[in-house]
Order: structure tokens, then sequence, then C-alpha cells
């Protein structure tokens, strides 16, 4: 595509293996898109859908939230409705190349070998949005347009480039519905569902439901959720599609930064905040222990918050497991002993107070908790702290970024408990303000080895193996066709040997 040669380029010649970028972006065609939402919903559906909320690609509709109900509004009324302030300019200018590429993929497969990558998995930004919108008509009939327009689109480039469809969640059977017919019917190879989905608060709702979806709880599809999700995971097992889950700053989601000013405020750890509720609630509610050859991805939140939450998790579990918890039963409590203590170093304060102490001890230690909701964990099946690198390290997949450092953290055995590595996976980003320069992400990337943050065998892991574990673990012949098929079926032959590629 271009006869100018990139850092980029060069560094992809020098490796040993392949270049996957696990998390590309790319806008939808909007008037591609339009074309399949009057097929799929007809005329009059179509003309409804541009007449509304529809007629802009950054979504409209969602209350309090895009960009355009924010410009709209003066100061006093954002003020009064805590707008959030939304994202604006969000897809390259400058660059000319860059910012036709967001928008064509067959500019981006072209420009493949400029960019220094082999294959990407490509989402989206409608793909963000809607599957969360609340009108299920709306949300069933857009989506569809969606999926099968992005199949239809990426089919001819299926060598280099993998689109994905977005699953909408406010149901396990719509869940299914779509699963079926975005893999059997139309082929696509990747998913994404949300991260959550937005419930009212039936206290609040019976009496203010013009309060939703301000007050509101989310849900994550597994720990107190009011639905059973198990067969739409059983459904990915047998269709053989990892689960990857992706979130922006998005405006039906008002308690990820609320700021009426300032966008920045609101974006900032907004990914990682999404993605980490999700993966507590898949961990905790058992999901990655009942379907052991689930593969999850959370995307685009870096690695960081990962680390920490394995080992919060572990740290967490040590002290409020049913055995940990003895440190704090109140019935080992020595009440005399006690009682003793504090009249010998009370002091004055204690004088003709040690009855009063020791009549408040039951409502000071007590808590009257039934012993079948002592453990926390029980749908994880926990045997020992060791159990976690199964429950979390060896199932969960974590989208970075070229310029997280926090990648490092990822593969720290010195760091992270029991000496595991968190599988970690390169996501370019391309298409999205944070990346200016297309042709710089690998050289971007690259910079973690030159900084030695990591050894050549984890910047492989990170650029290239740990995507081909995440599908290619689930699916076999996920890579059959594809530029990287004989060096991903290698690994994947290796691995299932036991041997190193």
């Amino acid at each position: 595509m271009t006869d100018r040669p990139t850092r980029s380029t060069r560094i992809r010649e020098q490796l040993d293996h392949p270049v996957v970028d696990g998390d590309g972006h790319l806008t939808e065609f909007y008037p591609g898109f339009l074309e399949y939402v009057e097929k799929v919903g007809g005329g009059d559906f179509a003309r409804r859908y541009v007449g509304g909320f529809g007629a802009s690609p950054t979504g409209g509709g969602h209350r309090g939230g895009d960009f355009a109900g924010w410009a709209d509004q003066s100061w006093e009324e954002r003020r009064h409705h805590r707008t959030r302030r939304a994202a604006w300019w969000g897809s390259p200018t400058r660059n000319l190349m860059d910012a036709a590429t967001t928008a064509l993929p067959g500019l981006l497969y072209e420009r493949m070998e400029e960019l220094g990558m082999d294959y990407s998995i490509v989402y989206g930004g409608l793909g963000l949005y809607l599957p969360i919108e609340p009108e299920e008509e709306t949300r069933r009939i857009t989506v569809r347009a969606l999926n099968t327009l992005q199949a239809d689109m990426y089919r001819e480039y299926a060598d280099r480039l993998t689109p994905v469809a977005c699953i909408p969640m406010h149901t396990p059977e719509e869940a299914i519905e779509e699963l079926e017919h975005s893999v059997v019917r139309l082929g696509h190879k990747v998913i994404m569902i949300p991260s959550g989905v937005l419930r009212p608060i039936p206290a609040i709702h019976e009496t203010a439901p013009e309060a939703f979806p301000d007050a509101h709880w989310v849900d994550h599809y597994t720990l107190d959720s009011d639905h059973d999700y198990d067969p739409f995971w059983a459904k990915c097992v047998e269709l053989k599609v990892a689960v990857t889950a992706h979130s922006g700053t998005l405006p039906m989601i008002p308690w990820a930064g609320r700021s009426i000013s300032n966008f920045c405020f609101n974006h900032i750890g907004n990914h990682a905040l999404h993605q980490a509720a999700l993966c507590k609630a898949l961990v905790m509610g058992g999901v990655t222990h009942r379907f052991p050859t689930l593969h999850f991805a959370l995307l685009e939140g870096g690695a960081a918050w990962a680390c920490k939450q394995f080992a919060d998790l572990v740290g967490m579990w040590e002290k409020r497991s049913v055995t940990g918890l003895e440190a704090t039963n109140p019935a080992n409590l020595d009440v005399p002993r006690y009682i003793e203590l504090i009249g010998r170093y009370g002091g004055r304060f204690a004088e003709d107070k040690l009855e009063q102490v020791e009549a408040s001890l039951g409502s000071f230690f007590q808590s009257d908790v039934a012993a079948e909701d002592l453990d926390e964990w029980a749908a994880m099946a926990l045997g020992q702290a060791e159990d976690f690198v199964d429950r979390f390290a060896s199932r969960l997949f974590f989208g970075c970024e070229a310029d997280d450092a926090s990648v490092a953290w990822a593969f720290d055995t010195r760091v992270n408990p029991f000496g595991a590595r968190l599988k970690a996976v390169l996501g370019s980003d391309i298409g999205h303000f944070d990346v200016p320069d297309m042709a710089a992400v690998i050289e971007e990337a690259y910079e973690l080895r030159e900084r030695e943050l990591l050894d050549a065998d984890e910047f492989r892991d990170f650029a290239f193996a740990n995507a081909v574990r995440l599908h290619g673990g689930m699916n076999p012949d996920f890579f059959v066709g594809t530029a990287v098929e004989e060096q991903a079926a290698k690994l994947l032959a290796a691995e299932a040997s036991g041997r190193k590629a």
C-alpha cells in the first residue's frame, strides 16, 4: 500500500512468529448498516429508526449520555441532569490513510504488512452500543443487521481479518438466539458480549420508573442474576467460541464516571472498571469452574486490574473462607478474659462500665448469619488456595494496548500468586483516538522487549500465542485458511502434546 518503510514492518521481519492483533477496531460502514437495518426490520422500521435515535453512528437515543445530547444542553441543564460528557473527535483525521482505514476493511487488509501485522480480529463501535439498547425490537433488529453486514463485508478478507458478532445479553434466550444465528448461519468465529446489562431496582422502579436507568443495578450474568445464563455458556462451548467482553465509556452506564465537563475523567479507568466487575462475577459466580473448557477475554482494560484482582481474590479467600472466618467468629471470643483486659487497661474510661461493656458485646461482636450463608465462595468449589490458578489465571485472557507497560506485570511470576502468568493479549485499538499512527502500534508494543520488560518468549505470547490459545484453544480450526494457519496449528499441536512450540 505504501513504499514508506515502517519500523513496525522491520520489527515483524525480525520476529520468528506472526503478529496477531486480538482487538483491532474499525468504524462500521454506516450507510451499509442502514441498508441492512431495512433488510432485517423492513422499511417502516428503518424509517422510524433513521428519523429517531438511529440517525447518527454514535447510537443516539441513549438517555443522558451521547455527546449530541450533551452538546444540545446549556450548562444549567447539564448540571440539573448531571449529563455525562461523552466522547467526541474519536477517530483519526490528520492522518488521511488512517482516517480512511477506520471505515474500510479492504484498505486495512491492504495495509497489514505496512502495520507489521499478520492477522487482526476487528471490533467496532456500534457493537458496543446496540446490544445494550433497552428497547427490545430496536435491539434485536439492529444487532441482527450489524452482524449480517459485518459477515458479508469481511468475507473476502477472511485470511487476514475477522469481524466480531455482538450478542445482546438481556435474557439467555435472546443471547442464544443471536449466538446461533451469528455463528451457525452467518459464519462468525468471534463473539462479543457487553460487560453487563442494566436492570431497574424494583423498589425504586415501582414508584419512580422514570429513575431508570440512572437508578439501576448491573447484571453480570451470574452472581445474583435473576436469570440462569448457564445455557448460554454451554451453547458457547458447543459452538466452540470464546466469550469476549468489550465495553467503552458508554452513555447507559452513568456510574462509570459522571463528570459533566470532562470526558477524559469519565474515560480513564473505565474499561478496567467494567471488565473487573464482570470478571469477579464470572469467577466468584462459579462460571469458570462449571465450564472448565470455556475461554473468556476481558478486552481493552489492560492487565494491571487483573493482576490486582487475582491477588485480592486469593487474599480475601484466605480471610473470608469458612475456615478463615473462624478468626472473627464471635463464638471464639473468651468473654471473661476480654472483660478482664478492658478493666485492666481501660483506666478511668472503663471504671464502673464493665457490666455495660459486657452487655454491649452481643451487638458489637454478634451477627446473626445462617450457617448456609457463610460460604460466599461455594460456587467456585475451592479445595485450596492454589485452585485460584485454575479458576482465574488458566481460563481468562486480558486485552492490552501497545503502550500498556502493565503487560509486564501479567508475566511477572515473582509478583503474581503461585507464580502464575496471566494471559495478556495484544490489542492494537486502531481506529480510535488513542492510536494517532496505525503504523506505529507494533513499534510501540516492541518497546516492552527493548526495555527488557518482556523476554522473547513473553513477547511471543503477548503478540501471538495468547490470541491463538484464546480462540484456537476453543476451536482448533479457527485459524484454518488464515495467514497464520501453519504457525497456529504448530503451537496448538505442541501444547496439546505437552511440548513447547
